[in-house]
C-alpha cells in the first residue's frame, strides 16, 4: 500500500504519503484563502520528500469534509483529476474522523467530540466513543444548540469554550492522520467514502435570484 493523502476542508492545506504502516512524508500549512494555490506544490513536496514516484502510488485518500464549499472542492477536484490521470482509486475520508484518529493517537481517551469552525457562528461536529468510532454526526449547528461537551478537540471547539469546556488540539486535520485512518480501514477490509463532498448546508456564494428584466431600447 502506498497512499497519497490530502485535505482542504479546514484552513489547513495538508498532504502526506503513507506506506500502509507509517507516514513517509507530510506537510501542513494553515491558510484559509490559498487552498488552490498551495495544494499541488504540497503534493509535489511530499512525493519528493518520500522519494516516491507518483506512478508507484496505489491509491489516494482525500478529506471530504464537512467543510466550506470553496476550500473543500479544491481537494476533491484534485483527487478526482489525479485518480483519473494515474488510474488510482480515490478513497473519501470524513475530515472529522481523521481528526478523531489523530486525537486518539496523541493520547485522548474516553468518549469525545470533534468540532471544526463552520463559520456563520456554527461548528461542524461529530461524537465518538472510547474506541474512536463515530456515534453521532456529522452535523452543523450553533454551539449554543448543543449540550455541553466536556471532552472535545478541534478549532471549532476552541472557539466556543462555553459549549466545549477544556477543549484542546489538534485544531486542524493532519494528512498523516487521515492517511493512517484510511490505511487501517482499507487493511481491515472496510469501505471508505466516495469522493463526494459533505457540505451539510448550502454554499455561501449563490446565484442571485430575481434578475431585473432589461428590454432593448
Amino acid at each position: 500500500m502506498l497512499l497519497l493523502a490530502f485535505d482542504t476542508a479546514t484552513p489547513a492545506v495538508t498532504a502526506a504519503v503513507h506506506d500502509g504502516t507509517t507516514v513517509l512524508a507530510e506537510t501542513d500549512q494553515v491558510d484559509a484563502r490559498r487552498h488552490g494555490e498551495l495544494l499541488l506544490p504540497a503534493i509535489d513536496r511530499v512525493l519528493q520528500s518520500a522519494g516516491v514516484d507518483k506512478h508507484r502510488l496505489t491509491g489516494i485518500a482525500v478529506g471530504v469534509g464537512p467543510g466550506p464549499y470553496t476550500g473543500l472542492r479544491v481537494g476533491l477536484v484534485t483527487a478526482a483529476a489525479l485518480g483519473h490521470a494515474l488510474g488510482l482509486p480515490v478513497h473519501g475520508v470524513c475530515t472529522l474522523d481523521a481528526i478523531a484518529h489523530q486525537a486518539r493517537t496523541e493520547g485522548l481517551t474516553g468518549p469525545f467530540t470533534v468540532a471544526t469552525d463552520a463559520r456563520r457562528k456554527e461548528v461542524y461536529w461529530a461524537s465518538y466513543d472510547a474506541d474512536g468510532r463515530r456515534t453521532e454526526g456529522p452535523g452543523v449547528d450553533r454551539p449554543a444548540e448543543l449540550s455541553p461537551q466536556p471532552r472535545a478537540v478541534g478549532a471549532g471547539a476552541l472557539l466556543y469554550p462555553d459549549t466545549f469546556p477544556g477543549a484542546h488540539g489538534p485544531e486542524h486535520v493532519s494528512a498523516g492522520a487521515l492517511a493512517a485512518f484510511a490505511a487501517a480501514e482499507l487493511a481491515a477490509g472496510r469501505e471508505l467514502l466516495p469522493n463526494a463532498p459533505l457540505y451539510l448546508r448550502r454554499p455561501d456564494a449563490q446565484v442571485p435570484a430575481g434578475y431585473k428584466a432589461v428590454l432593448p431600447a
